[in-house]
């Protein structure tokens, strides 16, 4: 595919809302590459994330993932990419491994395929040991490795992660963001959301700066911090972009 995700002046406007949660806003990802999607709380990001996944429908505007349609493929779409939400999706009173099979069913994989790439996963992210124990045994930041684990059985092309390191330790960190420059290697994107601009800064390849559902700027971080007066770090950009007023 010549561009793996491209949003066209997407706009939806949420009932009783004071403003639009998108206001014609526009970018597009190529293919192999780690992008951020960047915004104070309120900018956006979730509602262009859930179009993008086809689970609500913008008012105008397209959105599309590998020339694909989100809302009128969205059987194709499904197959196609792998969520990893800031909450953690998994049945807590269930061990990793049955949560991970159950998962991988929904997605038709066989049984053989579900064991070999779930060990694999397990293993390169640090929880073979604890394959067989409670969710709801998981520190946080085990927790957070095991919801990226079980949004890639299906090896998906594309990757949407939202804040996927919030509140987790610096050992988590480092090795969630190891494992997403690998999978990058792999010829594989990556839409990311984070609060954390050191952490962009790091591993994405381009971000999207969005504001109040608008774009605002886009490049590389070494391009926007270059580019844009007085500016030594992401953070620096961002603030400078989107000001400092405390959003709620």
């Amino acid at each position: 595919m010549s561009i793996a995700i491209e949003i066209k002046d997407i706009r939806k406007n949420y009932k009783d809302a004071w403003s639009p949660a998108l206001d014609g806003f526009s970018f597009y990802v190529k293919p192999n590459q780690v992008a951020g999607l960047l915004g104070p709380n309120g900018a956006g990001k979730t509602t262009c994330i859930n179009i993008l996944c086809g689970l609500i429908k913008p008012d105008s505007g397209t959105a599309a993932i590998g020339g694909k349609d989100c809302i009128k493929d969205k059987a194709a779409i499904r197959s196609m990419i792998g969520m990893v939400p800031q909450q953690i999706a998994l049945f807590g009173e269930l061990t990793a491994m049955e949560n991970f099979r159950y998962i991988g069913k929904l997605y038709g994989l066989e049984n053989y395929k579900i064991k070999t790439h779930t060990q694999y996963l397990l293993g390169r992210l640090g929880l073979e040991k604890h394959a067989n124990k409670r969710i709801n045994a998981y520190s946080g930041g085990m927790k957070r490795r095991a919801n990226i684990i079980a949004s890639l059985l299906h090896e998906p092309e594309l990757l949407i992660l939202d804040e996927p390191t919030a509140g987790v330790d610096v050992q988590s960190r480092a090795m969630i963001l190891e494992f997403l420059k690998e999978y990058r290697l792999q010829g594989k994107t990556i839409l990311y959301t984070s609060h954390l601009m050191d952490e962009a800064e790091q591993i994405c390849d381009e971000v999207v700066i969005i504001d109040e559902g608008r774009f605002i700027i886009s490049g590389t971080p070494g391009d926007l911090i270059k580019n844009t007066t007085d500016c030594k770090r992401l953070e620096d950009v961002f603030l400078h972009f989107t000001g400092r007023s405390v959003r709620d």
